[in-house]
């Protein structure tokens, strides 16, 4: 049987293949993939005198960094579990992630050293504290710790169905729920994303999504398994000016961003926006949410001959559909057919009834059919479904082509006087507003109707829009029950989001029922 090489193995190999290839950088450091390799030796050694052994858990609070990445290749060295935490939440939420994943060591990057010091007699399982920065009380200092540790390989067999990264759900619908993937899982991607969207060792990619995600997971360690290098930029403070700046001086051939990077992209000066030579990309990826059609136009536009796709996945089943560069125009709003990677998409009727897909496009045929798509887990989660069914909760339809195009999640439908509302319906009018930046539509209690659709919106810089403007748009493009009889208009740190961008939409309704 034929045993793939797992990514910390991998970049042995690619030490020897590509001795001069830088393999993570950032604004101040540059490193090979040879003192990578050494680098991430010496990390799990390290581990391993702190008790680290095979299975055992690596928590991890910190922003997008190269020692996050470092990190993750130690951890595939060793054998252990690695798991990242999003880095916005807060003391509780990341209390009660590190203590139900059991985790032994924990990693902190020292701007969020004083959080996790008020927190840490809570968390029972940890025995030992490491600091990214300057030392801190109670915690050992990273640099410290590599400089002690041995550079020889671990000897660690590492079997590719063994787990590496346990990942936490965004809690979009409650408490984080752990999701354990394995290294043939990723592996499998890696060659997957090769295939697809053509990664090799030539490719440069900007790491700006959150490497607590396993959308980055999946697309910066592509490059890294075929020897591609990775530029580090911190998550947060998304600055498009920067963000451009960067791609054009590192010869960037791959970035992946969500709606709400373009939306900040495309509101630069266009005399700014134009100066920036961005040559040297060939492909994007928008993931996330939907990307607008208009946006579309704008990125092929601004960034002449790259190749776009739009990925649609979750944390549990992995990348399900892909729209490829040669559908985007063809099938606007669609999130592509189903991914040669997803083991299988059951679709249910609205009775509950599985349609066959022969079936799919009769149904369609006869109306706007929603389906509520489950995905056969390839892995194990917290909730051992292995080999089960479990859903996403979003809704969605399904052409005649097999192209699958999103309705909503199916906890977001609105209710009001007994009509279904799909708030992403309502969105893409509003936020087709030239005023509008960002929009979200969400049911708010009401006495007589059960619910009332009610917007938040953030408006562009120096925008302006009256509630009577907004309602007489909304009359004119939707069926009076679809327009929102509350609107809330809110600044751009206002709006709740997971660590990927998307809008919470259960914290609106939250917020404001009252």
């Amino acid at each position: 049987m034929a045993l793939w090489l797992n990514l910390g193995e991998i970049l042995r190999v690619n030490a020897v293949k590509f001795p001069y290839q830088t393999a993570f950088c950032d604004s101040t450091r540059r490193f090979t993939f040879p003192q990578t390799n050494l680098r991430v030796n010496r990390l799990a050694n390290a581990l391993a005198g702190l008790g680290i052994g095979k299975g055992d858990k690596v928590s991890c609070f910190m922003e997008n960094s190269i020692e996050i990445c470092e990190l993750y290749l130690s951890c595939a060295k060793l054998g252990a579990v690695i798991n990242p935490i999003n880095f916005r939440l807060v003391g509780p939420e990341v209390e009660y992630i590190v203590n139900n994943a059991d985790a032994k060591v924990m990693l902190v990057d020292e701007e969020f050293t004083p959080m996790v010091s008020e927190i840490r007699e809570k968390l029972t399982t940890v025995s030992d504290f490491v600091v990214v920065g300057n030392l801190c009380d109670g915690f050992s200092e990273y640099e410290a710790l590599l400089a002690a540790a041995e550079e020889s390989e671990p000897e660690v067999t590492v079997a590719p169905a063994d787990p590496w990264i346990l990942l936490y759900t965004s809690g979009t619908t409650g408490r984080p729920k752990g999701v354990i993937r394995s290294h043939e899982s990723y592996i499998a991607f890696y060659l997957i994303n090769g295939s697809d969207f053509c990664f090799s060792y030539r490719d440069v990619i900007l790491t700006c999504m959150p490497l607590c995600h396993v959308n980055t997971t999946f697309f910066s360690f592509a490059a890294t398994y075929f020897g591609g290098g990775n530029y580090i930029q911190p998550a947060r403070s998304f600055n498009p000016e920067n963000i451009l700046a960067i791609i054009e001086h590192e010869k960037v051939t791959f970035v992946s961003l969500i709606p709400t990077h373009y939306n900040l992209i495309f509101n630069i000066d266009p005399e700014k926006l134009n100066s920036f030579d961005l040559s040297s990309l060939n492909k994007l990826l928008c993931s996330s949410a939907p990307a607008r059609k208009e946006h579309k136009e704008a990125i092929l536009k601004l960034a002449p001959g790259v190749k776009l796709y739009e990925g649609y996945g979750s944390t549990e089943a992995g990348i399900v559909t892909t729209l490829m560069p040669e559908d985007q125009m063809v099938k606007p709003g669609s999130i592509g057919k189903e991914s040669s990677g997803t083991d299988l998409i059951r679709i249910l009727d609205e009775n509950g009834k599985d349609v066959i897909p022969g079936e799919v496009g009769e149904l369609y045929s006869r109306g706007p059919m929603l389906f509520d798509h489950y995905y056969k887990l390839p892995e194990v989660t917290a909730q051992s479904f292995q080999g089960e069914y479990f859903s996403a909760g979003d809704m969605a339809r399904r052409d005649e082509d097999g192209f699958y195009y999103l309705v909503d999640r199916k906890k977001n439908m609105i209710i009001t006087g007994g009509e279904n509302v799909y708030p992403s319906e309502v969105e893409n009018v509003i936020a087709a507003h030239e005023a509008v930046f960002d929009v979200a539509v969400v049911g708010l209690p009401h006495e007589k109707w059960g619910e009332e659709v009610s917007s938040v919106i953030i408006l562009k810089d120096g925008q302006a829009l009256s509630e009577k403007e907004l309602v007489d748009y909304c009359r004119a493009q939707l069926a009076p029950y679809k327009c929102p009889k509350k609107n809330f208009f809110i600044t751009a740190d206002e709006m709740p989001r997971t660590g990927t961008g998307k809008i919470l939409h259960r914290i609106l309704r939250e917020r404001y029922a009252q």
